[in-house]
C-alpha cells in the first residue's frame, strides 16, 4: 500500500467537495434514480454514490480495488446502508457469476482502471442479458483542438487524481457489446478545462449473452483461454 493511495484516499472527498455542490452530486442522483434490482458499483471510492439509491434496489454490492478507499467506504456503508455488500476486487477481475446483476454503475471509474476493455467485457459478463450500464465519466473531448490539450495534460491528470482525462469511453463501451440508450454529454463542474468533458448515460448489455465463438473471442480477449488458430 503506497503512501499516495493513503494520501490519495483520505483527501478525496476534500477534493470532490466543490464539484459535488456545484452539480456533479445531482448528476448522480440523476443517473440512479433509475437503478433497481440487483445492482453492482464498480470502484466505489469512499461511497458519494450512497446516498442516491432509491427503494428500488433490491441488493447493492460495490467493488473497490484500493484498501485505503475501502475502509472509508466500509465505514460510510455501514452508518448509511448497512445491507449493502461490499468486496475488494478490481474492475477488470470481478468475483462474481456471469448474469449476477440487473444493472452495473460507474460514476468516475472508467477513466482510471488499468484496462478498460476488460473492466467493460467483465461489466458486460455480471450483467443479465439485457441488464444496463449507468455511467458518469469524463473522457476525451470531441473538439480536437481540446482533445490535443487533454493529450498535453494527461501526464498532470495521472500523477494528481490517478486517471486518464484523454479516454475515448464512449467506443470502449460500445465495442463491448453495449447498446447506448441514453447520452447526456455534460461538464464536470469545478473542473480545469482539459478534464470537463464528460457524459451522464445508460447503457444496455445485449438480450442474448454471448455463446459460441462470441463468447469464446471475449474469453480470449480476458487471457482466460488461449486464442484458436
Amino acid at each position: 500500500m503506497s503512501l499516495r493511495s493513503k494520501f490519495f484516499a483520505l483527501t478525496y472527498d476534500r477534493q470532490m467537495a466543490k464539484a459535488e455542490q456545484a452539480g456533479l452530486h445531482a448528476m448522480r442522483e440523476r443517473l440512479l434514480a433509475g437503478a433497481s434490482g440487483d445492482v453492482v458499483e464498480i470502484g466505489g471510492g469512499t461511497g458519494l454514490n450512497l446516498p442516491c439509491y432509491g427503494p428500488d434496489v433490491r441488493s447493492l454490492t460495490i467493488t473497490e480495488p484500493e484498501p485505503p478507499m475501502l475502509r472509508r467506504l466500509e465505514r460510510r456503508v455501514h452508518e448509511q446502508r448497512p445491507s449493502a455488500t461490499v468486496l475488494r476486487a478490481p474492475a477488470e477481475d470481478l468475483p462474481f457469476e456471469d448474469h449476477s446483476f440487473d444493472v452495473a454503475v460507474s460514476t468516475l471509474v472508467l477513466c482510471g482502471v488499468d484496462d478498460q476493455p476488460r473492466a467493460l467485457r467483465e461489466l458486460r459478463r455480471v450483467l443479465r442479458p439485457g441488464g444496463r450500464l449507468l455511467f458518469i465519466e469524463h473522457l476525451r473531448s470531441e473538439d480536437p483542438a481540446l482533445a490535443r490539450l487533454q493529450d498535453r495534460m494527461n501526464w498532470l491528470n495521472r500523477l494528481v487524481v490517478r486517471c486518464d482525462c484523454n479516454r475515448p469511453t464512449l467506443d470502449s463501451v460500445r465495442q463491448a457489446g453495449f447498446t447506448i440508450t441514453e447520452l447526456d454529454h455534460t461538464e464536470l463542474p469545478k473542473a480545469p478545462k482539459f478534464v470537463r468533458p464528460a457524459v451522464v448515460a445508460s447503457a444496455t448489455a445485449p438480450a442474448a449473452a454471448p455463446s459460441g465463438s462470441a463468447a469464446r473471442r471475449d474469453q480470449a480477449a480476458d487471457g482466460r483461454i488461449p486464442h484458436s488458430s
